[in-house]
């Protein structure tokens, strides 16, 4: 890779510990045609050692957790596990995080799986309140800690405006609960990726195989092969974000 793409942490003054203020209009303007790459190190010389990876190690994860690490070696890597991931899932996370060499920070929900059934029941199987209140506790809850913990002022996705149409209106760079959001591969498409998989020899999550186009945790995905519409195969068709990638996210109980 091009030397000018790869990017170095620098250390982070007390004074950085806030967002600087971006104009999203120019920058969103400046990276537009810009390769993934130069968007991912535009914001590694934005934001230095404030900058993080959020990734589920979902079907196509390898592309974004492979583009950010070769441009910013050792950058944290964010996996919340819930405790109802699949077994696939996990391997996938510790097949990746051998061959990427990953900096990889696993946050867990303050309460266990087991403690949170105990106490309220299996929420997501009580309809859009009860799985709202399931991704609080065990996704929300967590991403938000890890982004205060790491001292993160902005992070990278890997989410695709293709992927869903919540996500059809996603910018290159935006904000999200008063921290820049960074999307390099936001306009990307099914086939960009498997050529990029492709020319790295980076595999895609084991259950793509099977039908899964998204996945998450076990009761709440499904395959597109049980007659699903590929945004209905998570959440019973109710919803299609969790909420970790949604403006006012917060890790309130309920």
């Amino acid at each position: 890779m091009p030397g000018m793409f790869v990017a170095r942490f620098r250390p982070m003054a007390t004074a950085d510990l806030v967002s600087p203020a971006v104009d999203l209009t120019a920058v969103n303007g400046q990276l537009s045609r810009a390769a993934a790459e130069e968007r991912i190190a535009w914001a590694a010389g934005r934001f230095g050692d404030g900058l993080v990876l959020s990734s589920s190690f979902g079907a196509q994860a390898a592309v974004m957790l492979s583009l950010a690490t070769r441009v910013v070696p050792g950058i944290p890597v964010v996996l919340i596990d819930t405790g109802f991931l699949f077994p696939e899932t996990y391997r996938f996370a510790d097949q990746l995080a051998s061959v990427l060499k990953l900096n990889l920070k696993v946050y867990r929900p303050e309460l266990s799986a087991a403690w949170i059934e105990a106490r309220h029941g299996r929420l997501w199987e009580q309809g859009l309140e009860g799985l709202e209140a399931y991704n609080r506790l065990a996704k929300i809850e967590p991403m938000q800690r890890a982004l205060a913990e790491l001292g993160a002022r902005a992070w990278l996705a890997g989410l695709r405006r293709s992927q869903a149409s919540t996500r059809e209106g996603l910018p290159v760079v935006g904000l999200q609960d008063g921290r820049v959001k960074i999307h390099p591969i936001v306009d990307w498409t099914d086939r960009d990726v498997h050529a990029y998989l492709s020319k790295h020899g980076l595999p895609y999550h084991p259950l793509w195989n099977e039908g899964y186009l998204s996945i998450g945790d076990v009761h709440t995905s499904r395959p597109v092969s049980s007659g699903l519409a590929a945004e209905d195969t998570r959440f019973f068709g109710l919803k299609r974000e969790c909420g970790i990638h949604e403006e006012g996210a917060n890790g309130s109980g309920i």
